[in-house]
């Protein structure tokens, strides 16, 4: 399957984004008549960026990796809160709800889930062949640079003694 080409934003900026998600969820549910359900989501969109190792997470005892399941399982919460009939919950609050699963699911999509040593792991040092190339072309494009510099300089003089 072909990987789509997409910014990677660092890890801990999605776990900064779920903290503000789950203010403002809790912030939300302060002000509507039944807080129950957009309160408690909040808390555990907080607790899941909270407990996952990044470097805005409070307690590191979840790898990025297992991170990225839970939060499609923070996702399938979200939206199936915002469509359950067993708890009463206002439209607004609904609606509340979609749209932070929406926003989580944007932040997930962007977010690159790989620790420092799985980056570092995945770099590959150049071949010989790939630094003898482009040092080769470094050298023709300076070399063409000075030759059109010159080029044009001689045109010049030459014009200016007609």
């Amino acid at each position: 399957m072909p990987e789509v080409l997409r910014p990677q934003r660092p890890f801990w900026i999605h776990q900064l984004v779920e903290y503000l998600i789950g203010i403002m969820l809790i912030s939300f549910a302060l002000r509507t008549l039944e807080p129950a359900l957009p309160a408690i989501m909040g808390v555990l969109i907080m607790l899941n960026a909270a407990v996952a190792t990044g470097g805005a997470g409070a307690f590191r005892l979840v790898s990025p990796r297992l991170h990225k399941t839970l939060d499609v399982v923070m996702m399938l919460l979200l939206l199936v809160a915002a469509f359950q009939p067993w708890i009463s919950v206002d439209n607004v609050a609904r609606l509340m709800l979609g749209a932070m699963a929406f926003v989580l699911l944007f932040i997930w999509f962007h977010t690159d889930f790989t620790t420092r040593r799985e980056r570092k792991a995945n770099k590959t040092k150049p071949t010989s062949e790939e630094i003898g190339r482009t040092a080769g072309r470094l050298i023709g494009n300076s070399l063409n640079s000075v030759r059109n510099t010159w080029r044009s300089m001689t045109d010049d003089e030459s014009a200016s003694d007609v």
